[in-house]
Order: C-alpha cells, then structure tokens, then sequence
C-alpha cells in the first residue's frame, strides 16, 4: 500500500505535466483579462470542459486498461483503427512540433539568435532521450521535471495573488462568461490528449510491474484526481492573474505577451527567466507524452523488438521537419478533421466512463453515427463555399453557433437507444 501511495503521487506529478502544455500556461491569463468581473464563472467553464473531461478520459482508461483502440472498438474494430491513427498522426504533425516552435519563440528567441531548426533539432534530441528510455518516463516526469514547472508556477501565481492592485468586482451570474470559459476549454482539445496519456500510463504501470486490475485502477484514479486538482487549481489562479492586472493591458495583447508582462510585473526581469524555463519545461513534457503515445501504439504492429525507439525517432524527425513549414497550412487541414474526431472522442470518453448498461454496442454505434452526422453542418459551415448554404441548419440546432450542433442529437439519440435497449431486456425476461 505504501508504494501504491508513492507510485500515485508520482503518476500524478507526471501526469499533470503531460497535461499542462504552453497552450495551457498562455490562454488562462488571457480569459481572466477578458472576463475581469466574471472571472470566477469563466474558471468555472474552463475547468468542467478543460479538467473534469481530460480527467474523465483517464477514469475510461481505468475501466477499460488497455489502449486508445479499445475506446472505440465496440464500433467496429477498423472504426476504431482509424481512429486511432487519425488521432496520432495529428498529435504528431501538430501539437508536438509547435511545442518546440513555442519553446523557440518565448525561451531562446529573446536571448539568442538562432535559427528555429537548431532549437528544434536539440529539442527533440532531448525528447528522443527521455521518450527512448520507455520504463524511466515516469519517474524522469514525476521526480525531476514536474516539481520543477509547480515550483516556478507557485512563485508567479503565490507573488501575484499577494501583490495590491485594483480590486476586482465579481458578477453574481454570467453565463456567457461561462460559456466562453467552456469554449476555451473545449478547445485546448485535452480530451484526445487524456486518450493518448492514459495509455502511456497504463504500459507504464505494466513496467512498473503492477499486474492486478484493481491496482491500477485505484493507482489510476487516485492520481487523475491529483493531477485534475492542481491543474484546476493552477488554471484558476492564472485565470485570477489575468483578471487582477487585466487593467494594465490591452485586451487585444497577444496569450505569450500577457504572461510574459505578469512575469515581469511579478518578480521583475528574472521573471522573464522563470518564464523561459517554464515554457521550456511545459512544451517539453507535453511533446514527451504525445511521442510516447505515438510509439506506444504503433509499435504493437511491428515485431521487431526496437520497434518502439525507431517510431520514436521517426516521431522526432517530423516533429523537426513539420516545424519548419506553414503551420497555417497544416491547421487548415487539420481543423475539418478535428471537428468530427473532437467530438467522436468525447463520446468515446463518457460512453466509456459510464456504466457498462448504458453503454452497449448499439448505444455505441448509433451514438457515433449521429455524432459524426451532427458534426458535419459545423465541417460544412467552416469551407467558405458550403458556408451560407448550411448556416440556416446551423443556426437551427441548439448550441450550432458555439459548435455543438451534434451535442442534442447524440444526447436524444443515447436516451431513445437505452429505453428501446431497457424495454427488450424487459421482454426477453418475460
């Protein structure tokens, strides 16, 4: 029980590092600045959508103990392949690489002139050394690189909370607030990433010898609840900053500019150096957990006992190359695919976590259907030349102009399915 314990607590630190990347540490402050008065109920939406979905992707990875695969298998077995390699190849091609663009952009940029294709060239060296080394990840993330991201985010936010400024008027009701705050959650994608680091988790726990079901379960859980509680916990209070010196700033300041002010407002110039270094540290253990992942995955189709280091490797390189071309270019791509993989992945995570009654393999299949159906008018209505022709249904659709079209067509679609499901059970007995 003792290691249990221990192993949890190190599950969780290195766990709500994969969690926290860049994108995490910049966009808080700057929903606290836009939401000054409504701060606490645009947490209150960025912490259900941005926390308690991740952490629930997690608790589905509890129950189930195998891998990403097996989330959506109860579709159909090619279904769920294909999602599988959708999912990682756009973690590959898009997350990781700009983790290494940011760490270019914020740490080594403003005091070193360099090309970006060094930084990334050294960065994912780096990454490749950590992620190769398959049965150390977990302690490499947990004991050294973690303690350090919350040491440097407890100074900023503890110097920050205690500093006077002008006091801040709190709304008693904002929904749109909270909404906005649920958007921005809902659109760090961190669902498909607790797909993805759940099952690095539970190979972690195999080399860590852990074989009971229960174990790992409870193991699981318990630092998904740690993790989910510090990143609540730290979202909040970068959401809180923003909001306190939001005065200060233009509203239309750039995500990596406002840290960077509230780093120096806080504790002066060697705030701009605990910045780099936690913006190194954030973007770094992200970029492991996704390469991980990757490998994790690809590597069960392949016999060759170093399998896993070459996909490691591949993963590196592209994160190198694809660093180097238009972004832009790659999103435009990515986004029509991320508006029905997103939303699949959400249904995948709760369908899971629910219990297994509610959950059957027709619940499953018909949900899917429909999700992917009520995802396709928001595809649609992305492309300029579908645009004015399917906005009439997208504004018809409850929640269409927020983008959740296909969420009251998957909901009424998984009751009627559980009655008619309930009421053949019902007649079999008779």
């Amino acid at each position: 029980m003792h290691k249990n314990k221990k192993d949890s607590l190190l599950i969780g630190l290195a766990l709500f590092a994969m969690f926290f990347g860049a994108g995490n540490l910049t966009l808080p402050p700057l929903l606290g600045l836009q939401q000054q008065s409504a701060w606490a109920w645009v947490s209150l939406g960025f912490v259900i959508s941005g926390v308690i979905l991740p952490i629930l992707a997690i608790y589905a990875h509890a129950k189930l103990q195998g891998s990403m695969y097996d989330f959506g298998k109860k579709v159909s077995p090619k279904f769920s392949m294909l999602f599988c390699v959708i999912i990682y190849i756009i973690a590959v091609a898009i997350p990781a690489p700009r983790t290494a663009a940011l760490t270019h952009e914020m740490s080594i940029a403003p005091y070193i002139e360099l090309p970006s294709i060094h930084t990334s060239t050294v960065y994912f060296l780096l990454v490749y050394l950590v992620a190769s080394n398959r049965s150390k990840i977990i302690d490499t993330l947990g004991k050294f690189l973690t303690p350090l991201i919350v040491t440097i985010l407890i100074i900023i936010v503890g110097v920050g909370c205690s500093m006077d400024t002008t006091e801040i008027t709190t709304n008693s009701l904002s929904s749109k607030a909270f909404f906005k705050g649920f958007l921005e959650g809902y659109q760090t994608f961190d669902a498909i990433g607790g797909m993805v680091i759940g099952g690095v988790l539970i190979i972690s726990l195999n080399l860590k010898g852990y074989q009971k079901f229960e174990d790992k379960k409870y193991l699981l859980i318990r630092s998904s609840l740690f993790a989910g509680s510090a990143l609540a916990l730290i979202y909040i209070s970068l959401i809180y900053l923003g909001a306190k010196f939001g005065n200060n700033y233009p509203e239309d300041i750039t995500r990596p500019n406002l840290l960077r002010a509230i780093s120096i407002q806080t504790l002066g110039n060697i705030g701009t150096v605990f910045l780099s270094v936690l913006v190194s540290l954030a973007c770094f253990t992200t970029a492991v957990g996704i390469v991980t992942g990757a490998a994790d995955y690809f590597s069960h189709y392949f016999k060759k006992s170093n399998a896993f280091k070459i996909i490691v490797a591949v993963c590196c390189v592209i994160g190198v190359l694809v660093g180097q071309l238009n972004f832009n270019h790659i999103i435009l791509i990515a986004i029509p695919v991320l508006m029905i993989i997103y939303p699949i992945t959400i249904v995948f995570i709760i369908l899971n976590a629910l219990p297994e009654k509610l959950a059957s393999k027709n619940v499953f299949r018909w949900v899917t259907a429909i999700t992917i159906l009520g995802s396709l008018p928001d595809v649609l209505h992305y492309f300029s030349a579908t645009k004015n022709f399917i906005e009439p249904l997208v504004n018809m659709l409850p929640f269409g102009n927020e983008g959740f079209g296909w969420i009251t067509p998957t909901f009424l679609v998984f009751v009627i399915m559980n009655i008619i499901e309930s009421k053949q059970k019902k007649r079999c007995l008779i």
